[in-house]
């Protein structure tokens, strides 16, 4: 939303029998990524629970006239993606043993990567209409939010939307999470995607994604100066789609 962050508080839940060093690793890689934001621990909860979740609630500052919201969009504006899509189903192969050290290391370095660097980036430019986060609900998702209650419809070319190495792959192979099929039911009537479109990469675009990127609606004559200025430092980065007037459906993948 173009704020910064400055308090953060610990939420994790693990079961009693949890190995101590495993639950103090958790805590301190939260804590470096809080102080890599520029923020700080103030506290937390723990809960008891048979599988470890951890995660932070998050306060910070914007000034009230900067605030970047979700249902900012408009007409001619295009979207930008900051990270690749595919962390869904990556992790499903991870759990099943499948993944390899360099495809391991390449989907936790991309879930660990901090948005706060694209933010940055992306704060120095007049002309960025609306941004959300990818996250559980997928890109497709996290589009009909930024689309939904206005007088636009998002045109997403799936050709260009970054995707993890391997991700469709392992999709074609089902390791499809579920939550990617309640998405795409929770979206049904409002998605219309092209025959055109393989199936694995329609079941990525409905991927729940842990630690997602943002996407950005800017406007498409400044698009390709933010983009280049993000591709500095995040080389994934991409225009993935436009807004347009209102269509016959919300989102349109093509």
């Amino acid at each position: 939303m173009g704020g910064e962050a400055r308090l953060a508080m610990n939420v994790f839940m693990f079961p009693e029998s949890m190995d101590y060093e495993d639950v103090h690793n958790i805590m301190l890689g939260g804590y470096d990524k809080v102080r890599e934001a520029g923020a700080i621990v103030v506290g937390g909860h723990t809960i008891k629970d048979p599988i470890p979740k951890y995660g932070l609630c998050v306060s910070g500052f914007v000034h009230p006239d900067k605030i970047l919201r979700n249902n900012g969009i408009r007409p001619g504006d295009a979207l930008i993606l900051t990270k690749p899509l595919g962390t869904g189903v990556l992790t499903n192969a991870d759990r099943g043993g499948l993944l390899g050290d360099a495809e391991h290391k390449r989907l936790v370095a991309c879930m660990a990567e901090l948005n706060m660097y694209a933010a940055d980036i992306v704060s120095k430019f007049d002309g960025v209409h609306a941004c959300t986060d990818v996250t559980g609900f997928s890109v497709l998702g996290h589009s009909y939010e930024m689309c939904s209650g206005t007088d636009c419809s998002i045109y997403i070319d799936s050709s260009s939307v970054p995707l993890l190495p391997t991700a469709l792959e392992y999709a074609s192979m089902g390791l499809v999470p579920a939550n990617a099929y309640k998405n795409r039911q929770h979206l049904r009537g409002n998605v219309s995607i092209a025959a055109s479109v393989p199936e694995n990469l329609a079941d990525v675009l409905f991927d729940p994604q842990t630690s997602g990127g943002l996407l950005y609606a800017v406007e498409a004559a400044q698009a390709e100066a933010v983009l280049d200025a993000l591709k500095k430092r995040i080389p994934d980065a991409a225009i993935i789609g436009y807004a347009d007037t209102k269509g016959k459906t919300p989102i349109s993948v093509f």
